[in-house]
């Protein structure tokens, strides 16, 4: 949520900023005038209360006198209806706010450019040269050992289209990929694992800013209204949502693993093959909490804990910063890291890390203290892929393999796969 206090002082910068989001100015001007009577209102109601507050001692003193005071309770009920009619509105006027409020996205970084994803940045290349191929290089759907380990037939049978069937190995190697970010990211990079609910409330997926953009794509239980995660980023939000940290609690680092639904509403057509885009895949969600200063470097550092690893497994990768219109709705900064896939000879997204500052904690009701006693601030919320499954397999797949069709895997995978050094079709 944007802070209102800043929209007041710089409505012509926020505007500016939203626009290059694509957001229509005129929403400013409505919220501030909205703001306005508000304010104008809450002023008078505050006025009202003073004159009750008045009033009250002045009818006990004429009691106390004998006097009539008629006329005075007559006053006072005068007051009193007057001051419940202004609360009532104060209070529609303070939903409206809020709720106009929580439709707008997070302003973009003063450096990110305006446009969508034709406007993004690469900002450095792959680290190495893609594998020169003797042989032509198949896409993973393709590939005798895609074929009998990713059964999209009987997915589509078990739950419709764009589900996948993983066997064998393919189950095994989705099992051994997500072992090892988890055990990367906890042993190396510091993060604490935890294990979250696969689907949120409606409070939880409001306070990360998922509904009211992403509310298409998300799967729902009408009956409970639970939303089924649409990546582990909203559960993570609200891990904290409603609290004040202590002193010296930031930074704080979580993994978490979960499968993750989407509906893909609208991308029909568009990269569907194989396991490019599919309504339930694996993930590994990287999450910081930490103070507003040190978010930038954070984001960076998240960065590049998701590229570590594709250096693990042997992808040629690179980092991209998006555009503003391409950017997710609670997103401040966001580089994309892509994974090449020889196959499809296509570059294939596989990590977004995005700096959030301060809009999704101000949602949530997250603060904290720099030391005892000090102001309550909002801390920054950063999240990273650590990374997408799907597409990283097929990277992987089609990186590694073979003229006779095997897959050759890499050295830190082998451990997780109980030493096996090739994935073959027996």
């Amino acid at each position: 949520m944007l802070d209102i206090k800043l929209i007041r002082s710089e409505p012509d910068r926020v505007k500016e900023l939203l626009s290059r989001r694509g957001e229509k100015p005129a929403v400013i001007d409505e919220l501030l005038s909205l703001d306005e009577e508000r304010r104008r209102r809450q002023t008078e109601m505050e006025n009202l209360k003073a004159d009750q507050n008045r009033i009250g001692p002045l009818i006990a003193q004429t009691k106390r006198a004998g006097g009539d005071t008629a006329a005075l309770l007559a006053q006072s009920s005068e007051l009193k209806a007057a001051f419940q009619g202004l609360e009532d509105t104060v209070r529609e006027l303070n939903l409206r706010q809020e709720t106009l409020l929580l439709k707008l996205p997070n302003l973009p970084h003063e450096s990110v450019q305006p446009g969508g994803e034709d406007q993004a940045i690469v900002l450095y290349p792959a680290p190495y040269e893609p594998r020169v191929f003797p042989f032509p290089p198949l896409p993973h759907w393709d590939m005798p050992l895609g074929k009998a380990l990713f059964d999209f037939e009987r997915g589509a049978k078990l739950a419709g289209s764009g589900f996948v069937l993983y066997r064998g190995l393919g189950a095994r190697l989705e099992r051994a990929l997500i072992a090892l970010m988890l055990d990367l990211h906890t042993t190396r990079h510091g993060y604490t694992e935890v294990g979250v609910p696969y689907a949120l409330s409606r409070e939880s997926i409001t306070a990360s800013g998922h509904i009211v953009k992403f509310l298409p794509e998300m799967y729902r239980d009408d009956e409970s209204d639970l939303f089924f995660v649409p990546t582990a980023e909203p559960a993570l939000v609200n891990v904290h949502r409603g609290e004040d940290l202590e002193p010296g609690v930031l930074p704080l680092k979580y993994v978490a693993y979960s499968p993750c639904w989407r509906r893909e509403a609208g991308a029909a057509g568009k990269d569907t093959r194989g396991l490019q885009r599919i309504h339930q895949f694996d993930k590994v969600e990287l999450f910081r909490y930490v103070a507003p200063e040190t978010s930038q470097a954070a984001v960076e550092e998240m960065t590049r804990e998701a590229c570590a690893v594709l250096e693990l497994l042997g992808l040629p990768y690179r980092v991209l910063k998006l555009a503003a219109g391409d950017m997710s709705f609670a997103a401040a900064m966001t580089y994309d890291v892509e994974a090449w896939a020889p196959g499809m000879g296509k570059w294939l997204e596989v990590s977004s890390a995005s700096n959030c500052t301060d809009f999704q904690a101000r949602r949530a009701g997250i603060r904290f203290r720099r030391e005892p006693g000090a102001r309550l601030e909002f801390p920054h919320l950063l999240n990273a892929s650590g990374t997408a499954l799907p597409r990283v397999v097929a990277a992987l797949m089609e990186t590694h393999q073979q003229a006779d069709g095997s897959v050759t895997l890499p050295e830190a995978l082998r451990p997780y796969l109980g030493g096996l050094e090739t994935l073959q079709v027996s």
